[in-house]
């Protein structure tokens, strides 16, 4: 509607000020028409309007909204006269790209810091895996003057899920939401609902769910995700019942919780239903996320050959999570020739995946096939694949504890190994024969 008013604005002859140009910039980059932005940067460089620091300020949002960093970067570069939301939009630009180093060299030069250019850099760690940053960041902010609002929040649960620490979100919570310092809402307590999931305490995020005044779509998906997840099959797929008869239409996010739900609980027939009953009942077409889901399914109780005519039969390109599911249940049955398969499919889509060439060799290793197992250490060799390391976390009277493989920094780390070694020996009286590495 406002860029046509613009339009007719030109043809009627009237020539635009700084306060139309600034609104037509923030029109493109809602529709986020790089096309027509560069028309309008065009027209104002061969206009008589004058590029103060609102319009360059426009300019360079417009750019790095419609994804072309590099030319808000050259705007940015030619700016005589910066303020704060000058160096705020090439932080969140970068952030948001994932260039962590670059948003941080931007958030560190600016002087005057506000909640934008903050929440914009916690932003950037937290969605990036990067927690303990996102974290660091944000007790450094409580330093300031400044408050955190909602989307500053929503981004430090996030990273307390990422790390475990249930304790650190729910004094934060504590001090910001239930004392009023900040505005509850909806999305905080749906953040903080998927923080209590994730971080293994189901009962709090139940709790906290029923307490909730008003419920949204995500409210229900993450509280169905997190039964799922941590196996609770019946609760979630009660809630999903429940959801349906009080709650919003589902939407495919559901529908992965919900057939997570039944692979955990090994419900093929549930499962295929629910399946079907998606475009059918639901009106929603299956995703690859939801073929995924089944595929797992059919894996892990053991219906390899269907869980294969599954992939054969999806309506798009099977995709790595498809494949890597066949795998994976190839590996927990000592299937060698549909991990083969598996194998090779995936070596097709992402050649420097360790974790597919660990799989097939753990599946050679189960058949003692030891030739095949060198083999594919070679194969990771030659190619240069490393495996990764893997990286654990636990949190003990509020203390985050983390474990890397073979690694021995941890201060009571002779006392934890010497456990370890303990627990080996007395699975091994009790018949268990570890894995060769």
């Amino acid at each position: 509607m406002g860029l046509r008013i613009f339009n007719e604005m030109l043809r009627s002859g009237v020539v635009p000020n700084e306060v139309t140009m600034v609104a037509v910039l923030s029109a493109c980059c809602v529709i986020g028409d790089l096309r027509l932005g560069r028309l309008v940067h065009g027209y104002i460089e061969k206009s008589s309007v004058e590029c103060k620091l609102n319009m360059l300020n426009a300019l360079m949002d417009m750019y790095v909204k419609c994804g072309c960093l590099n030319i808000a970067r050259e705007i940015f570069g030619r700016m005589v006269v910066r303020d704060v939301y000058s160096w705020t939009i090439m932080t969140d630009g970068y952030a948001k790209k994932g260039e962590l180093e670059v948003a941080r060299k931007y958030f560190d030069a600016l002087v005057e810091k506000n909640v934008v250019s903050w929440n914009a850099m916690i932003a950037g760690y937290s969605q990036k895996n990067k927690p303990k940053e996102a974290l660091e960041l944000f007790r450094e902010m409580e330093e300031t003057t400044l408050r955190p609002v909602e989307g500053t929040l929503v981004c430090v649960f996030s990273s307390c899920a990422q790390l475990g620490r249930l304790d650190i979100g729910k004094k934060i919570y504590h001090y910001y939401v239930d004392q009023k310092r900040v505005k509850p809402s909806v999305k905080l307590a749906n953040a903080f609902i998927d923080m209590c999931a994730k971080c293994g305490s189901i009962d709090a995020a139940v709790e906290f769910f029923t307490r909730m005044p008003d419920r949204d779509l995500v409210s229900w998906n993450s509280m169905i995700s997190g039964y799922a997840v941590h196996g609770y099959t019946e609760e979630a797929l009660n809630l999903f019942k429940q959801m349906q008869r009080l709650g919003p239409r589902p939407d495919d996010i559901t529908l992965v919780g919900v057939l997570s739900a039944c692979c955990h609980g090994g419900l093929v027939i549930e499962g295929r239903e629910h399946l079907k009953n998606m475009k059918k009942v639901f009106d929603i077409e299956p995703k690859d996320k939801h073929y995924a889901c089944m595929i797992d399914l059919l894996g892990r109780v053991g219906r390899l050959e269907e869980a294969l005519e599954l992939i054969k039969r999806m309506p798009m390109e099977p995709d790595e999570a498809a494949w890597g599911a066949l795998l994976n249940a190839s590996r927990m049955h000592a299937n060698v020739d549909m991990g083969k398969l598996a194998y090779d499919k995936l070596l097709g889509l992402d050649p420097n995946d360790s974790g597919n060439y660990v799989l097939l060799a753990n599946i050679y290793a189960t058949e003692k096939r030891w030739d095949d197992v060198s083999m594919v250490r070679s194969m990771m060799r030659g190619r240069g694949v490393k495996k990764t390391p893997g990286l654990s976390s636990i949190e003990v009277d509020g203390k985050s504890h983390e474990f890397l493989v073979e690694d021995k920094s941890h201060p009571q780390s002779e006392e934890i190994y010497k456990i370890l070694n303990d627990i080996l020996l007395l699975l091994q009286r009790e018949g268990y024969v570890p894995k060769p590495p």
